[in-house]
């Protein structure tokens, strides 16, 4: 397995387990505002699904972004003054999107409103896709890895140039047709001697 593909899979394990811990705070601040698991008291926001949704993940999102910043792109220095913030922010409420709307269909278009219907809505088909948009959002755009130059001119990646060596020309063969150049004077070889002769 090539170095690229383990630091994909390495990065994409690490955000699935941050986005695991942020989904299941979500999950239950979702549950205990909407349907109050139960307790035989009125939710806090049963009629507005969608406002808790946005709540709950709210706070999933703080946990997401500490989580994504100091360990899963750890090796990914986010490109914005602000530590990536203002980006991920930005993300994650368009990413929301998805999510949202498949709650809303089932909500408003097909008239499902119990606890199985919004979980499989919000928190199964939209998050997954919700995941996936983030990931590579993630790291294209707020963590991006640093430029190696072994990946532009893979030449520097086999030969390390030693920055105390000399630096030699390169030597040219002559044009056909014209005298080779003596390298220690500044006019034509001299020919070679007869062998033998010595003058």
């Amino acid at each position: 397995m090539g170095h690229r593909r383990q630091r994909l899979l390495g990065e994409a394990g690490r955000f699935l387990a941050v986005g695991g811990l942020a989904t299941v705070v979500a999950l239950v601040l979702f549950n205990l505002l909407v349907h109050g698991f139960n307790t035989g008291d009125r939710a806090l926001l049963d009629d507005r699904p969608i406002l808790a949704y946005v709540l709950a993940n709210t706070v999933g999102m703080v946990i997401s972004y500490r989580g994504t910043r100091m360990w899963a792109f750890r090796d990914r220095p986010p490109r914005h003054a602000d530590g990536g913030r203002s980006a991920f922010v930005a993300i994650n409420v368009a990413t929301m999107t998805l999510p949202v709307l498949c709650l809303y269909v089932s909500r408003d278009v097909l008239g499902l409103d119990d606890p199985v219907s919004d979980n499989v809505a919000a928190n199964v088909i939209g998050l997954a896709l919700g995941v996936a948009a983030r990931f590579w959002l993630f790291r294209a755009l707020v963590f991006r890895r640093p430029i190696n130059l072994g990946d532009i001119y893979p030449a520097e990646r086999r030969f390390p140039v030693d920055p105390g060596a000399p630096v030699s020309e390169p030597v040219s063969e002559p044009v056909s047709g014209q005298p080779s150049r003596d390298p220690s004077t500044s006019g034509p070889a001299r020919p070679p001697s007869a062998a033998g002769g010595a003058g």
